[in-house]
């Protein structure tokens, strides 16, 4: 699963590193709805037999009882007034804490968004998956998503404060974090608790989702997407990255939105990107009498410049993931003759 990162993830500078995250507590006393089955303190749940992923251990933080939003801005210079919630994976169990979170976070740093890392509360597994009173979500997620529209409105309440465009907030999920964030989407505003301040005032509907192998969605019985799922036209955008077999769990769910998404919004169109990627993207509205394109300028000889060779540098995580599955899909050299 994790080996999927390369795909989104590969123009990370592993240069940049994330500066100290601005860190928020989401609740002003306990968190609403189903709490976090805690067994002991917060804590690296990571065993020393854990596989390695990209020679190294992932951070499985578990036992969140207190629900937080680490906001990293990026450097000003780069700041393009987009940000993204974003939800690292791990069952409803622990938290893939740096590798589907901080390191995300420095990635989407290094392209000018502020990310925003969510930790929601963890274990909720075993609330199970009978749904809510509303009947919108299963009990296993109703915290994370609580957790989630709340960072989403504390989000919107500083867009003035950290630069934000506050039609740009977006929010990205990986595995049981991509069900929450395709929830919280899909939900728009819905609000699964009851406004509690001044924050709750701004809207808690992401204006773009980015589900990574979700889970959830899918209907095995039904065949198709589960019915409490409702898809409209004011759903906000769905993109998806899918590099998985054609009856894996998280392929079914992406491409079962791909397949519904389209139909429903009508005004949607999908692109295939070449690289196992999909797309979904609604064209901007025709502009009235716009003016034709202007015609190419030739632009002068570039002058010529001084080429400085950087000293290199160590591959970060997300590099050597992406180092690695171009060697698996690489193939082997003929034999010679």
């Amino acid at each position: 699963m994790k080996r999927f990162l390369f795909v989104l993830l590969c123009a990370v500078d592993s240069c940049l590193q994330a500066a100290e995250p601005i860190v928020i507590n989401l609740w002003p006393a306990a968190p609403p709805g189903p709490a976090a089955k805690v067994t002991g303190a917060e804590a690296d749940m990571t065993k020393a037999e854990d596989k390695l992923i990209a020679g190294r251990r992932i951070i499985k933080l578990g036992n969140v009882s207190t629900p937080q939003m680490h906001v990293y801005l990026p450097a000003k210079e780069k700041a393009n007034g987009g940000a993204v919630l974003v939800c690292p994976g791990g069952g409803f169990s622990i938290l893939a804490w740096d590798l589907e979170g901080t390191e995300v976070a420095q990635w989407l740093n290094s392209i000018g968004f502020t990310a925003v890392v969510l930790k929601y509360r963890v274990p909720t597994k075993d609330h199970g998956d009978a749904l809510n009173e509303a009947g919108n979500a299963p009990l296993k997620a109703v915290g994370p998503v609580m957790d989630a529209q709340r960072a989403m409105s504390i989000t919107r309440a500083h867009v003035a404060e950290w630069g934000l465009n506050a039609k740009r907030i977006g929010i990205m999920g990986f595995s049981a974090g991509g069900e929450t964030a395709g929830l919280t989407a899909l939900l728009r505003d819905t609000r699964l608790y009851s406004k509690m301040d001044a924050a709750d005032e701004q809207s808690c509907a992401p204006n773009f989702a980015l589900p990574i192998y979700p889970g959830g969605f899918y209907d095995k019985e039904g065949g198709g997407l589960k019915p409490y799922i409702k898809v409209t036209k004011d759903t906000a955008e769905f993109s998806f990255t899918i590099k998985a077999a054609a009856n894996a769990p998280a392929g079914n769910n992406q491409n079962l939105f791909a397949q519904i998404l389209i139909p429903e919004n009508g005004d949607m169109v999908i692109h295939n990107l070449g690289t196992g990627r999909l797309r979904i993207d609604t064209p901007p509205p025709p502009k009235p009498n716009e003016p034709p394109p202007m015609e190419a300028v030739p632009m002068p000889e570039p002058m010529p410049v001084a080429v400085v060779v950087a000293p290199p540098r160590p591959l970060s995580r997300l590099e050597m993931l992406r180092l690695q599955q171009k060697e698996k899909t690489q193939p082997a050299p003929a034999a010679a003759p």
